[in-house]
């Protein structure tokens, strides 16, 4: 193919969705680099996600309109980004897009241009910026582009030059962060961000795509090292590191462009990872904090509009297979419909849930709406919005039934005319202890009244296995391990079967008073597990009842709930 001399509208397309298809490719690899700040592992999906939203967005535009495709490109970035790769990325992409947006033919020097402005708009958009990031990678490659422009470089020769020099920056990421050189890994987003450059040389000069490692299910190299990064104890001396922020807090804000300097600031004092992006009263807002709640207050306090707002545990996020799992299951609730046998009632419950057996459970209880949530899959505000427009009733009660969910159900009040009372359950058995106080026939705020002195007066725990090593007070945790975990205590039990975990949790929860248990099992429960862990609380808690209901969940065969 021959070379360009210009990077027209065709070419600029071409690049963006080639850049697209190679993130994709190469996700999974990305994925396995996600060390830092946290390690979630999904620095490839996030990226990936954000340029399906820049993409379809474009493809609305008039493929010969240069100006219309540059801003779909912006637009698609700022709605579509996700995570906080995702977000500085877009960034990139709007700064990029916003500078060649009059040229329709770009040349080396005006993409020069656009890489500064990307680089550029990348560093505004973080409030405590971190070298060793994206964001140096970005820079230095646009700093090796406006030198080679400079020296009159044609479009070809700049792109190579910031590619170049974007792989040296890449390469010396982990003399930068020491949580990569921990690792042994370079930064994610980093060789994210090389990848577009590697898109625009294919385009503009035929120049072969990197090739991704093939997926063969394993960690790979990549992983071991992965496992030896943990978090540092709560016990341990020393300032808060940015690792240790355990929630993921991101939301669209309208907001005046005027008070957005104050709203940095007031996250500055509550996180880490911070990145805000957009203008013109809308942005994309992304944060890390062990403060949820004041993560939208700030905001609120400003007179600004929290939107869309997801909140993720960092510190329980588990591994892929997992979330493949909770995915399979979505279609049991949130597809499900809402129960149009039930009658219209004064007070209808909507609850998120996750598992076929509790759905059924719920529905026997009374549930009008069940949308599909939990551990690695919290709805959006849209999904329980939509559930609570669908029930027949004025007035609705809802059960979040995941801490991370809280506070997303708390905005869906001020965006339906309905009254919407929240019982801030935090687990299934929670939820269930509710239900029993449930009066479809009381108002809202007198029976989510009742409903919320019943889940308080249980105690709760719940076992699932620890996806990698840790420490705990009850001792060090391998990855494997069975984990036992209290409301408001965490680890509770450590052991290498699920039965000891559960047995050791049983007897830290189920005290002298205890007059019921209640045991909801998950998609990984067998029935010799059960069998054994009830005869246990026969043998040891003989005064208690005990009933077992088969709940279907995914990553936690176990769930207790002690009256």
């Amino acid at each position: 193919m021959p070379t360009l001399e210009r990077l027209n509208t065709a070419a600029l397309r071409d690049s963006v969705r080639t850049f697209r298809d190679t993130v994709r490719e190469h996700a999974h690899g990305l994925n396995r680099l996600n060390v830092y700040p946290v390690p979630d592992g999904d620095t490839g999906t996030n990226m990936a996600r954000t340029l399906d939203a820049v993409v379809a967005e474009m493809d609305t535009a008039d493929q010969d309109d240069h100006h219309a495709t540059c801003d779909a490109i912006s637009h698609g970035s700022l709605m579509g980004a996700r995570g906080n790769s995702g977000v500085i990325l877009s960034q990139i992409m709007r700064g990029f897009a916003g500078t060649i947006k009059e040229h329709a033919d770009v040349q080396g020097v005006k993409f020069a241009e656009a890489l500064q402005a990307a680089a550029t708009g990348a560093y505004e958009a973080v409030l405590k910026p971190i070298e060793g990031t994206i964001l140096t990678v970005c820079r230095e490659s646009a700093e090796a582009a406006k030198v080679s422009a400079d020296a009159g470089g044609s479009l070809v020769d700049v792109v190579r030059a910031a590619r170049t020099a974007g792989k040296i920056a890449l390469d010396n990421t982990p003399e930068q962060l020491q949580v990569l050189k921990d690792a042994g890994v370079v930064d994610a987003g980093g060789a994210g961000f090389l990848l577009l450059l590697d898109s625009v040389l294919y385009v503009v000069d035929g120049e072969p795509l990197p090739v991704a490692d093939p997926d063969d299910g394993t960690p790979g190299p990549v992983g071991a090292a992965f496992d030896a990064v943990a978090h540092r104890h709560a016990a341990a001396p020393g300032e808060l590191d940015v690792s240790e922020q355990r929630y993921e807090v991101m939301y669209f804000l309208e907001l005046a462009d005027a008070h957005i300097r104050d709203f940095k600031s007031g996250w500055g004092a509550i996180g880490d990872s911070i990145v805000v992006v957009g203008g013109d009263g809308l942005w994309n807002c992304h944060v890390h904090t062990n403060e949820i709640g004041a993560a939208i207050e700030v905001a609120l306090d400003l007179g600004g509009r929290p939107k869309t707002i997801r909140v993720t545990d960092l510190f329980e996020e588990v591994d892929e297979e997992h979330a493949k799992r909770e995915a399979e299951l979505a279609v049991t609730a949130h597809d499900a419909p809402v129960l149009e046998e039930l009658p219209e009632v004064t007070t209808a419950v909507v609850a998120v849930t996750s598992g076929d057996g509790l759905v059924e459970l719920f529905a026997q209880l009374g549930v009008q709406g069940v949308v599909t949530g939990g551990q690695t899959m919290n709805p959006s505000t849209a999904e329980l919005l939509e559930t609570v427009q669908r029930v027949h009733a004025d007035q609705v009660v809802l059960l979040p039934n995941n801490k991370n969910i809280i506070p997303v159900a708390e905005q869906i009040g001020a965006l339906t005319e309905k009254t919407v009372v929240v019982v801030p359950t935090r687990s299934m058995p929670e939820a269930l202890a509710a239900l029993v106080a449930y009066d479809p026939s009381a108002d809202a705020v007198d029976t989510a009244a009742e409903m919320a002195e019943a889940a308080e007066s249980v105690a709760t725990g719940e076992v699932t296995q620890a996806v990698r090593d840790s420490n705990s007070s009850v001792g060090p945790v391998a990855q494997g391990d069975w984990i036992g975990l209290v409301r408001g205590d965490g680890i509770a039990s450590v052991a290498a079967t699920v039965e000891a975990a559960s047995m050791a949790l049983l007897d830290r929860i189920v005290g002298d008073d205890a007059e019921l248990v209640t045991v909801i099992t998950g998609i990984d429960a067998t029935a010799a597990d059960t069998d054994t862990i009830v005869a246990w609380l026969g043998d040891h808690r003989g005064d208690v009842t005990v009933e077992v209901h088969r709940g279907g969940q995914p990553l936690y065969p176990y769930l207790f709930g002690v009256e």
